[in-house]
């Protein structure tokens, strides 16, 4: 796309070089058209009735393109030509385009003897305006033309690594779900066998947690449906399920005070991975050792959500970047988990997702903006 735009911006500049060039040839041209266009008219008005004015007269009927005003010394319109005819039927037209040419072209002298003169005033013909603005047209057609292709090229990338997100999200879902589903048997089995075993709920709590993220995956191709749920609920759960299995240094911080519910439809499941998402990312900024705050309010329109840290903190730079596909700063993962929290609230829920805050050492605050409808 750079080599498109220099492309555009040189045949921009050297169209107007050289427009600019035929434009003043065709200025130098127009004026000696008007300069012998001049000296057929004294012709004409000085002379006698035995010379032939035939040639003169015919010089003078000949200008068809370049538009001329004759006046007398005093600026008087005597005669006009090659101007709108029905524009010249009111009085105040050509006064008004002679003073606008007057700011334009010098004019040229009639000298009529006896200290009489008439000034011939003109103006660059159509042609000649046409082609002085050409090439900035050109250079905008050009220009219009490399943005649409960058729009039709960067829709078409973005289908092309939807396609793929879509196709490694049922592959994965697909290869979740025959484990999950024979993980379930032998926990039932467990169950029937071992039934005050304190490790098989446990077990049975993470093939649960499985089988929802193999669901998780299986809707990222579709839209998923959305019901009214509760966002108070489906923090606390996950946080809940994320304090079994997290470091005894991490301490979540959730408590909703007197407000117990906040409806808004969502799909719960993936609310429930943005939600761990972002949360096992602030556990990793902090290297298993912090608090992390769940803040909720409500208004009349949305429900925010604020996830604070105390970890390391992000770079202002990256900001808009960290939600980018592939971003990360650990050495394993894919850097996906927060683009496909973005992908969930933004296009699934038409919410918002962005950096609140952050400060280097101290930590971050990332907030989501739901709308109640």
């Amino acid at each position: 796309m750079l080599f498109l735009f220099l492309f555009a911006v040189l045949t921009g500049t050297g169209s107007l070089i050289y427009t600019r060039y035929l434009v003043d040839i065709l200025k130098d041209e127009e004026r000696k058209k008007v300069e012998l266009w001049a000296e057929a008219t004294l012709l004409v008005i000085s002379a006698d009735s035995s010379e032939n004015i035939g040639f003169p007269y015919s010089i003078v009927e000949n200008n068809s393109t370049v538009p001329v005003i004759l006046t007398d010394g005093s600026d008087r319109i005597i005669a006009a030509k090659n101007f709108d005819e029905v524009r010249m039927q009111d009085p105040a037209y050509l006064p008004v385009v002679l003073g606008k040419i007057k700011r334009k072209n010098n004019p040229i002298v009639i000298d009529l003897g006896n200290g009489y003169t008439n000034l011939i005033y003109y103006r660059d013909s159509v042609i000649l305006t046409q082609l002085t603005y050409y090439p900035y047209v050109q250079l905008g057609i050009i220009i219009l033309f490399i943005l649409v292709a960058f729009l039709a090229f960067s829709s078409s990338r973005k289908a092309a690594d939807n396609q793929l997100w879509v196709s490694m999200s049922k592959e994965t879902a697909h290869q979740l779900g025959t484990p999950a589903s024979s993980l379930a048997g032998w926990v039932e089995i467990l169950n029937q066998k071992y039934p005050d075993l304190p490790v098989t709920a446990e077990i049975a709590a993470d093939v649960e947690r499985l089988e929802k993220i193999t669901e998780r995956f299986s809707k990222i191709g579709a839209r998923p449906p959305l019901t009214n749920e509760n966002i108070i609920a489906i923090i606390e759960r996950t946080v809940e399920y994320l304090k079994k299995r997290s470091s005894s240094k991490v301490t979540f911080l959730f408590d909703p005070k007197s407000q117990k519910e906040a409806l808004l439809p969502v799909n719960a499941a993936l609310m429930e991975w943005v939600i761990e998402n972002l949360s096992k990312n602030s556990i990793d900024a902090m290297e298993g050792r912090g608090e992390i705050r769940y803040m909720v309010g409500c208004n009349d329109r949305n429900i925010i959500i604020d996830i604070t840290d105390t970890g390391r903190g992000i770079p202002r730079k990256s900001f808009k970047k960290i939600f980018n596909p592939g971003y990360t700063t650990k050495q394993r993962g894919w850097g996906l988990g927060l683009s496909l929290a973005k992908r969930i609230i933004e296009e699934f829920h038409n919410g918002r997702i962005y950096v609140r805050y952050s400060e280097p050492g101290k930590g971050s605050c990332i907030r989501i903006i739901l709308n109640k409808k």
